[in-house]
């Protein structure tokens, strides 16, 4: 049977929120959120978060999280889990990023579902419905009619030059690979979108990797800034997967 390893990519050193993974939210640290609900997806045979910092380390440890220490010298989180990914059993992982503390669990078994059925696929972005005037911390998704992904981009495409748009297709922060081809993309260099937006998987995409969009309902963001992280605090308080019972 396939094995499917949920990789959590988490550092202090955030450039626009600096020590997001361990700001608090509602007596817990943010990492410890994301990893606790990524181990409620049914889909995932271990979770792991891989950090450079013994910090975050420490606390996967007090809340019983797997955690691996990396080297501090990676570009981003995809080098990050690429490096861990080498070295442990599993065919598939989904690299679940380490700053979205109300992440869905059932998003992560779609998605892991979604890499597991496709034989032509390297990665595939779940995507979600957002007003096409969201701001530009996140990253549009524009795919083809058959689902494959033609750009990323944190620019306001598509341009409303002959008729309005009024919402676009935001890129999720679960992301699911082949074990190939994240060994494929640690072997990359930066590319040349990649270093202007600042969108990693922008290096899979100018390197013709197969990269398929998944389209799902629901809910996301990410905790950027730190209104994110109000807005991240006053959500918790009626979140019913915390008040189900991990929020101990």
């Amino acid at each position: 049977m396939s094995k499917v390893v949920g990789l959590i990519p988490s550092r202090l050193a955030s450039t626009r929120l600096p020590g997001k993974a361990l700001a608090d939210i509602h007596g817990m640290p943010v990492i410890a959120h994301v990893a606790i609900r990524s181990k409620m997806a049914s889909c995932l045979d271990r979770v792991i978060v891989c950090t450079d910092s013994q910090k975050i380390a420490d606390v996967c440890k007090y809340y019983d999280i797997e955690s691996v220490l990396t080297d501090s010298s990676f570009l981003n989180g995809t080098e990050r889990i690429a490096s861990v990914a080498e070295s442990i059993d599993a065919d598939y992982i989904v690299d679940i990023q380490g700053d979205e503390p109300l992440i869905n669990p059932d998003h992560i078994d779609a998605v892991s579902e979604a890499i597991k059925s496709s034989l032509t696929v390297d990665i595939v972005i779940p995507t979600l419905k957002v007003s096409s005037s969201s701001p530009r911390t996140i990253v549009r998704v524009q795919s083809s009619l058959s689902g494959r992904i033609m750009t990323l981009t944190r620019a306001s495409l598509p341009c409303p030059y002959a008729s309005p748009s009024y919402f676009i297709d935001k890129h999720l922060s679960i992301i699911g690979f082949t074990k190939q081809a994240l060994r494929v993309y640690s072997t990359l260099s930066p590319s040349p979108n990649e270093e202007v937006e600042s969108i990693e998987l922008l290096r899979a995409l100018e390197n013709d990797m197969r990269l398929q969009a998944l389209p799902l309902d629901g809910d996301s963001f990410s905790v950027d800034v730190q209104d994110d992280l109000v807005r991240a605090r006053v959500a918790m308080e009626s979140d019913p997967l915390f008040a189900a019972g991990y929020n101990l």
